[in-house]
């Protein structure tokens, strides 16, 4: 049997990115180069119905949801059968505590072959960050941290009030006024970082990092039934210890899945060790 490769699944192909923030300007030129299609953006869909960042709009679902959902309904409104939506969360990390952390989530939605692909890149690579204040020098010092005007900032009366909302401050000076504005008709100021892409260099660079992932995903075809997908779903410890061989709780082995049939393989010493130092080991050293 002939072996499917990407010219066969993808090349040639035309895939729609599901955004409003520009997230195709470091989506599109990977997917291109990797996959061989061509990427095309519908300006007139508004992903903001599914939530916004700054919370005026809620998010209803979990963020492989709501990215499913983007690319089905930008696919029901398009010509298209093949689309890749993103979705980010922000907040705390889920291990490393008292960090905020970026969660990107990929997914590409190829409705021709029936097949779902996504990426996940977890990460404490972020100026996510809000706060309360109630002078210029709380602002200013805010501003800093968060590398503003770099990164945007979105300005309101409070957490839960979307009363008022300026969400495009380009410059200091508009900045200033925005927030005086709120100032003197509440007392204070609700600040916060924006994560829309465009807004956020340091946002792009992540979902730049989970496309290589979705990518390279996307290569791995599946030694059984040749999908394409065919990735790591567990990662297994056990390594052994050097010196008293006991199981450790360093990785042993990865697991790969396909999505497509359920084949699994399972890869011995993927960090090309064969046992672990007695310093890991929770008997040499506990």
């Amino acid at each position: 049997m002939k072996r499917t490769t990407h010219t066969d699944i993808f090349k040639g192909r035309t895939v729609l990115i599901v955004t409003k923030h520009e997230k195709e300007k470091v989506i599109a030129p990977i997917l291109e180069k990797w996959l061989g299609v061509k990427c095309v953006v519908d300006k007139k869909f508004d992903t903001d119905i599914l939530g916004t960042f700054s919370g005026e709009r809620k998010r209803t679902d979990d963020p492989l949801t709501t990215a499913r959902k983007k690319c089905m309904m930008a696919l029901e409104q398009s010509k298209y059968d093949l689309a890749l939506a993103s979705e980010g969360s922000f907040g705390s990390h889920p291990s490393i505590f008292f960090a905020p952390a970026d969660d990107e989530i990929l997914l590409l939605i190829d409705k021709k072959n029936n097949l779902e692909i996504f990426s996940r890149e977890l990460t404490t690579a972020t100026n996510f960050n809000t706060k309360q204040i109630s002078s210029l020098s709380e602002l200013t010092d805010f501003a800093k941290e968060v590398k503003f005007p770099s990164h945007g900032l979105i300005l309101r009366k409070s957490k839960t009030d979307y009363s008022i909302i300026y969400k495009e401050n380009p410059n200091r000076n508009k900045l200033i006024t925005h927030f005086n504005h709120i100032l003197q008709t509440n007392g204070s100021v609700y600040v916060e970082t924006d994560m829309r892409a465009m807004n956020n260099p340091t946002r792009m660079k992540v979902i730049k990092t989970a496309t290589k992932k979705l990518a390279k995903k996307s290569l791995s075809f599946c030694p059984n039934c040749n999908t394409p997908g065919f990735s790591i779903t567990e990662v297994i410890s056990g390594l052994p210890c050097s010196l008293c061989e006991t199981p450790t709780r360093s990785t042993l082995s990865y697991l790969y899945t396909c999505s497509k049939c359920d084949y699994k393989k399972e890869k011995k010493y993927p960090n090309k060790k064969r046992n672990e130092e007695p310093m890991y080991c929770d008997r040499c050293n506990p």
